[in-house]
């Protein structure tokens, strides 16, 4: 099984005509993907690939029985895209865009509690159900079918430890990259819930990193409410303290709490063993299974 896509998931791409979502759309046209309509406002009847474009994401929605989106739309734009995707009532939005105004986001995360949409990122890579669908930018071929479950904030890190799997025939059930902004849609929490639910994810991958108390939020989830075996990785070990190192939610504050450290004792005292290498990772995920 899988969580959030899979091959009946219909994907309406929002800014399809835009250089990033151009090339994307080839990409997830390419890997399989079910990409059944674009939406760019003016650009109605345009196509991209052979998908047709319409002005809004209702109309896609309408003709095309979309139910997900991905948006590629430039960061003054997108949180009104946001709002365009959570009002057609979409089950899943994936918004890959860097940057968006952070008072925007936060507008956007106040209308989400109101819906039943899972809204994936900002400023996040994506999602990939491997064989069936991706949506986002990650790339495809390193990803292989199978039952291991991963959540992480880091695009880069969810490669390098995906490959680490793949190469040891460690297939995965689906990987979700939430990324790393101060303020996102689906957490850690919601992720493992997720694959805690699926009967076909036997382990899972949590990737954190420095800044807020998200993963430490995550390993007191873990502890009471996860039987599926977890494996964890933090970044930024060796971050100081005030310095910002990459993704804007990517800071410690000084005060004891979202150190690497404060992480890793957190997510060990709830029983998950955290690799100081993707290798090692992998070593614990293998040990499991």
């Amino acid at each position: 099984m899988s969580v959030l896509v899979d091959e009946d998931t219909r994907v309406v791409v929002q800014g399809i005509t835009g250089g990033e979502g151009k090339f994307h759309t080839g990409q997830m046209l390419n890997y399989g993907t079910n990409v059944v309509a674009g939406a760019v406002p003016g650009r109605g009847g345009q196509e991209v690939d052979g998908v047709p474009v319409y002005d809004t994401v209702e109309q896609a929605v309408e003709a095309e029985d979309a139910n997900a989106s991905v948006v590629f739309v430039p960061p003054a734009f997108a949180g009104d895209a946001l709002f365009e995707a959570l009002d057609a009532d979409l089950d899943l939005v994936v918004a890959i865009t860097e940057g968006i105004p952070t008072q925007d986001v936060s507008r956007v995360y106040r209308t989400l509690q109101e819906t039943d949409t899972y809204l994936v990122g900002p400023n996040c890579p994506g999602l990939i159900t491997p064989g069936e669908a991706k949506l986002g930018i990650l790339p495809g071929n390193i990803f292989s079918e199978g039952n291991v479950g991963l959540v992480s904030r880091s695009g880069t890190l969810t490669y390098q430890v995906v490959d680490n799997l793949t190469e040891r025939g460690l297939g995965q059930s689906t990987a979700i990259g939430i990324g790393g902004d101060p303020i996102i849609g689906t957490g850690f929490i919601d992720a493992l819930e997720l694959f805690e639910n699926d009967p076909e994810t036997d382990a899972i991958v949590m990737c954190g990193e420095i800044g807020g108390e998200d993963e430490e939020q995550a390993a007191a989830y873990i502890d009471e409410h996860v039987d599926t075996p977890v494996a964890g990785f933090i970044a930024g070990r060796t971050a100081p303290p005030g310095k910002r190192m990459g993704h804007a939610g990517a800071i410690v504050s000084g005060s004891g709490t979202g150190t690497a450290e404060s992480k890793i004792n957190a997510l060990e005292d709830a029983g998950v063993p955290v690799g100081d290498t993707p290798e090692e990772v992998a070593d614990a995920i293998e040990s499991f299974l």
